[in-house]
């Protein structure tokens, strides 16, 4: 049997309202929210009892989607929102967009910071990693051809 795609990227975030803005800044469509709770829940995580609020945001292609979770039981146990860009684990979540200078100027409005500068890679790209919504950290590509 043949993968047939990747479905979504999951996020845990503290402010879901504020996360799924931010996302609706910079294109994302929200395609619903929900509660998540109940036995079946905990046995595929393997939190048990747990509580979630999700919300599920898609790409304007309908080919990509961001899962933004806030966990409201259990209780939070780890944080990795401040982990430098070479630490091990998952890094990043890259957009690529018309127009990098443009795209950040209106995510700075909601707290988006530049974690480096923006660079151009041959006559191929622009690109960008910034902290967005509770310091996660992103990317941006401007395709130049």
């Amino acid at each position: 049997m043949a993968l047939k795609r990747m479905d979504n990227v999951g996020i845990v975030v503290e402010n879901l309202g504020g996360a799924v803005d931010f996302f609706r800044e910079l294109g994302l469509e929200l395609e619903g929210r929900a509660t998540i709770e109940g036995e079946w829940a905990g046995r595929v995580t393997g939190l048990g009892d747990q509580h979630v609020e999700v919300a599920m945001m898609r790409t304007p292609d309908g080919h990509s989607r961001l899962e933004l979770s806030t966990f409201l039981r259990p209780a939070v146990v780890a944080d990795h929102r401040d982990a430098p860009v070479n630490a091990l684990g998952y890094l990043r979540v890259m957009f690529t967009v018309d127009d990098i200078d443009e795209t950040l100027a209106r995510l700075r409005k909601h707290g988006a910071e530049l974690v480096g500068e923006v660079v151009q890679y041959k006559d191929v790209y622009r690109l960008c990693y910034f902290r967005g919504p509770e310091g996660l950290l992103f990317g941006l590509a401007q395709e130049l051809s």
